[in-house]
């Protein structure tokens, strides 16, 4: 771990073998679930990994500097209430192994990326992405599979 790392509960924080955490990110664990990063995965500067619902990063993962990987929000009640005062749902967060995160990608709770998918720079990814599958843009739609990229020039 590079200086400037911020970890809380780290009691919940599992980080197997050759795992770099780049400066000023921050490991957000929980009083409960686990934030576990798979071995060899490279973890960029200034991310925030928020493990509150559960978090799992497989082997030999990229993850760029600036990615947000959220498990938790507000619950959508249709109330006269602030949605600060709604109760908060959580679901898992699963990386998969070989797979990339490009630069400033946001993952949101309950999305699994699938084994060597990449996902695209500033992605905002809301549903889980296929193994080997390209993700870009808001909200992250798949763009194409990383086999369709073969004899294509």
């Amino acid at each position: 771990m590079e200086a400037g790392v911020l970890v809380f509960h780290p009691e919940n924080i599992v980080l197997e073998d050759n795992v770099y955490v780049g400066h000023y990110t921050i490991l957000k664990g929980y009083y409960k679930n686990q934030i576990v990063i798979g071995a060899g995965t490279w973890i960029g500067q200034q991310c925030f990994l928020h493990g509150a619902g559960r978090i799992r990063i497989g082997k030999n993962v990229g993850i760029g500097p600036g990615v947000k990987i959220i498990t938790s929000a507000h619950a959508e009640e249709f109330e006269d209430k602030p949605i600060l005062h709604n109760p908060i749902e959580f679901a898992p967060v699963i990386i998969q192994d070989g797979a990339d995160i490009g630069i400033g990608a946001i993952i949101l709770m309950g999305v699994t990326v699938g084994r060597n998918a990449q996902i695209g720079a500033g992605a905002v990814v809301t549903r889980n992405i296929p193994p080997s599958a390209v993700c870009a843009g808001v909200p992250g739609k798949v763009i194409r599979m990383r086999s369709d990229k073969k004899g294509s020039d």
